[in-house]
């Protein structure tokens, strides 16, 4: 029952995640090229949600660093390194290119995909290439 439960939580939680990402025009390509556009028509709204969300992160962050366990009680796997690594600043570039040029990052591109758009069919699957090129050719991962 208790497993039934946490698998609808985490799917209400994407749902929610999902709707608040469309509300606040995450999903708009057009919306985030002219946040990322400062020397033209930018539009600065996009500045609030990120402010939010980096402290709604922060608080759960520090709600998370006290306990043991996840909230649905599976292990914790949260990042401990804090060095930036040439790999880091190369994928930071590569996921901004993209962010750039295509209007979407991971998140809202998957839930554009509930909107049937194409080009956000085209980003994500560009995405998983990468991610396995990424996988194939430049980790210790793979076997």
């Amino acid at each position: 029952m208790r497993k039934h439960f946490n698998l609808f939580s985490q799917y209400l939680i994407g749902v929610l995640f999902g709707l608040g990402l469309m509300t606040s025009g995450m999903t708009n390509p057009e919306k985030i090229i002219n946040f990322l556009n400062i020397t033209g028509l930018w539009d600065p709204s996009l500045l609030f949600v990120m402010v939010g969300a980096v402290l709604v992160a922060m608080a759960g962050f520090y709600i998370q660093s006290k306990r043991s366990e996840s909230f649905f009680g599976g292990a914790l796997h949260i990042p401990r390194r804090r060095d930036i690594t040439k790999p880091l600043v190369i994928g930071a570039f590569i996921f901004g290119l993209g962010w750039g040029l295509a209007g979407f990052c991971p998140g809202p591109a998957i839930v554009s995909l509930g909107a049937m758009r194409i080009k956000a069919f085209i980003f994500v699957v560009a995405m998983l290439a990468g991610m396995e090129i990424c996988e194939r050719f430049f980790t210790n991962n793979h076997s």
